[in-house]
């Protein structure tokens, strides 16, 4: 199964608060449902900047919900969503790069430590036990 390493907190957004954009300077081909790993590396300026475009963009309920850097899973798999599309521009909020990967369907699963890669990569969810929902 396909996946891709997301930096936190924008892999927690995606799974649990309906960020519903994944920002890259690329597009895909791919399409339909892949892991979600939550890259190790998060600095304190990179929480604190998103904290930032989230007060522009989601509601005072996520804020207050977001978990604190600290508390955030990092260094492995945390769920599964659906890539229905890649676009050059998006009308949501959370669009705010070159390239929109648009996301639906999250689906939270057991943190799985595994060591992230750049771009998408292949994972086989059933060696780990993981059971993904297929669209």
């Amino acid at each position: 199964m396909k996946a891709l390493s997301i930096r936190q907190p924008w892999a927690h957004l995606i799974i649990h608060h309906g960020k519903n954009i994944e920002n890259r300077t690329w597009h895909t081909k791919f399409r339909g449902r892949f892991l979600v790993h939550a890259s190790k590396g998060m600095t304190k300026a990179e929480y604190i900047a998103a904290i930032d475009v989230l007060v522009h963009v989601a509601s005072a309920d996520i804020l207050k919900r977001l978990p604190m850097m600290e508390d955030l899973q990092r260094g492995g798999i945390v769920g599964s969503v659906e890539l229905v599309d890649s676009l050059d521009s998006s009308p949501s909020p959370w669009y705010m790069g070159q390239k929109a990967l648009v996301l639906q369907n999250p689906q939270e699963l057991p943190f799985t430590p595994y060591r992230g890669q750049l771009g998408f990569y292949e994972v086989d969810a059933q060696a780990l036990g993981l059971v993904v929902p297929h669209e």
